[in-house]
Parts: C-alpha cells; structure tokens; sequence
C-alpha cells in the first residue's frame, strides 16, 4: 500500500486510480467530520463529495511539509463543513423572518400530528446529540449511528482501542443522562 505522500505525487500527475485510492482512504474519516456537522446521513454524503471535489480542486496548493495530507484534510472538511452550516443558519433566520417563505408541510399518508410529533422527537435527540462533548459525540455518532466497529472508529480517530470504548461508553450514559432530562418533552411530542 502506497503511502499519502507517493499517491498525491501521482495525482498531480493525472493519476485517476491514485486519486481513487486517496479517496477511499480518506472517506470515512470526511464522512464523520460532515456527519457530525449535519447530523444527517444525506447532507453528510453530499458534504464530503463536496470536500473531496475542493480537495483536487487545491491538491496543488499541499504542502507536506506544513503536516500531514490527513490532517490538512481533516482541517479542510471541517472549514467546509462550518461554512454550510452557517449558510444554513442564515437561510433558517430568513425563512423565520418571513413566514410566506415557509415551506408547506408535505402530504403523506401518517396523519401531520404523528409526522410532527416524530419530527419534534427526533430533534430532540438530535439536540442532545450535538449537545454532547465533541470526543464523546464523535465516538457515540461513529459508532451507533453509522454503524462503524470499535476497531474501525480506532483507526478512523486514530486513537487507542481502549479509548474508543471508554468514549463511546461516557457518551451513551451522558445522551441518557440527557434525554432523561427532557423525558417530560418527550413525553409531550407524543
């Protein structure tokens, strides 16, 4: 397996499959970085496309000398992973600002009260989610949300196996902890 250094060397020159393999080494970790901005699995997709298409865009402008690529990527999906959201923020303020602006709710077959309640319920969670320290949020989204092993969260944060596991486990209680804080919302939103 080349290292990061000798695919980019390859990518500048065109090398579609280097650029391939950089992509799919990378992915995940992207994936998490977006997923924990967005919280959802379809803008998170759509953000890391969206980093990796910047990221060829400027893989002229890496230095190696200035860190690692994994690090500079790191820093490159978090950037653009902020500027989304704060762009989303700001379309939010303006649809909230001007009610006719708001979208219509959709016509489906479960009754709008159920849709509403599992939508209020659901950023309930969301918010406790996010809510949670970024380490432990990181772990606990890696792991119970996108279904990714120990092992592999490891090797994605790139910290020890034993410190994975005390994360994801801190964070679970710290989520229940919260939630059963806001049992009585919960309770409501049904």
């Amino acid at each position: 397996m080349n290292d990061d250094g000798e695919l980019l060397r390859r990518c500048r020159t065109g090398d579609e499959a280097a650029w391939r393999e950089l992509v799919e080494r990378h992915t995940r970790r992207v994936f998490a970085i977006s997923y924990r901005f967005s919280g959802r699995v379809d803008e998170a997709e759509d953000l890391t496309q969206e980093v990796f298409v910047k990221v060829y865009q400027s893989l002229a402008r890496y230095e190696p000398a200035a860190g690692s690529f994994g690090t500079w990527l790191g820093t490159v999906a978090r950037n653009h992973a902020i500027d989304q959201y704060r762009r989303r923020r700001e379309e939010r303020a303006r649809v909230n600002d001007d009610p006719e602006a708001l979208p219509s709710l959709p016509d489906h077959a479960e009754p709008v009260d159920d849709a509403l309640a599992r939508n209020e319920r659901a950023q309930l969670v969301r918010r406790a989610v996010a809510a949670l320290p970024q380490q432990l949020r990181e772990a606990v989204v890696l792991c119970d949300l996108q279904g990714l092993s120990y092992e592999e969260i490891a090797d994605a944060l790139s910290l020890p196996l034993g410190t994975v596991k005390s994360r994801i486990n801190r964070g679970r209680v710290e989520l229940a902890r919260r939630l059963l804080a806001r049992r009585a919302e919960l309770r409501d939103v049904r």
